[in-house]
């Protein structure tokens, strides 16, 4: 006969497995531009992927292990294709899929001995900024709507604190992207991390495109985000131009330490600098 665990053990051993799991990675974050949403990943492989597209305007981003999430990521894809064959491709919304998403890990998270170490976020632009939706689906089928922004995975509490300070409505992508960064950089165990293009994934949902709106920022395009992003050096101070002499200038009242007119510079202990060099 087996031990006798009971549900609430369980379900608590489960939930803790499943956080610590998720924890051991890096924080993402989704959140609202004026041209639409950026989705932003500290990701240096770049076989493995945290952020795909689903469907027309429809992105995915997940934290956890890579082969659960990608299982659901294609199970996703699966979802969307069949509902927009059978019905209409308006019919495939952020809603209907972070719900099935929700169903199908509530089921594993509760029938299944080892709960998925996955958190989700499931992401639609719409035609304005009040159509945007985000939805963070965690690993025991729990869905919340977060309007605005989202982090999710690792430390998500210090980096969604931080983000909340930098946020803004109507934001430029470089504005956005720069609270990302800044945020990302937030629980660094004392340090502040500086990403480099090849750490990092970034994708958007563009508001102005057609039909698919999904986008992956590359290259110079996100060198030049990284660019604007870091603070600009601090401008050196202006030379005086004063025209006053400085320490140790030659004076009307001093004379000069040069060798006379015709004469030597033996014994005058003169270094190889002039007079006019600075010290």
């Amino acid at each position: 006969m087996p031990f006798y665990v009971s549900p609430e053990q369980s379900m608590r051993d489960k939930a803790d497995y499943a956080r610590k799991g998720i924890a051991r990675g890096r924080s993402c974050v989704a959140l609202q531009y004026a041209g639409g949403i950026l989705l932003v990943a500290p990701n240096p492989s770049s076989a493995l992927h945290k952020i795909s597209e689903i469907y027309d305007r429809i992105g995915f981003a997940a934290v956890g292990r890579y082969n659960e999430y990608e299982n659901l990521r294609k199970a996703g894809v699966t979802y969307a294709d069949i509902t927009g064959y059978q019905f209409d491709r308006h019919d495939v919304t952020a809603r209907g899929i972070a719900n099935w998403y929700a169903q199908t890990l509530g089921t594993i998270f509760t029938e299944s001995p080892k709960p998925f170490e996955v958190e989700i976020v499931v992401a639609e632009v719409g035609a304005t900024p009040a159509d945007d939706q985000i939805y963070r689906i965690t690993f025991d089928g729990s869905v919340t709507d977060e309007p605005g922004f989202v982090a999710f995975g690792g430390q998500a509490d210090q980096v969604s604190a931080a983000l909340k300070e930098r946020y803004s409505d109507d934001m430029s992508l470089s504005e956005a992207f720069a609270a990302s960064l800044d945020a990302l950089s937030a629980p660094g165990n004392g340090e502040r991390p500086e990403f480099s293009a090849a750490q990092l994934e970034v994708a958007v949902l563009e508001r102005a495109r057609d039909h698919r709106t999904f986008r992956r920022i590359r290259a110079a395009r996100l060198e030049e985000l990284l660019a604007e992003a870091r603070p600009a050096p601090a401008a050196e101070p202006p030379a005086d131009s004063s025209g006053a002499p400085g320490p140790g200038s030659p004076t009307d009242s001093e004379p000069p330490t040069g060798p006379a007119p015709g004469g030597s510079d033996r014994g005058t202990g003169l270094s190889g600098d002039s007079p006019s060099s600075p010290l």
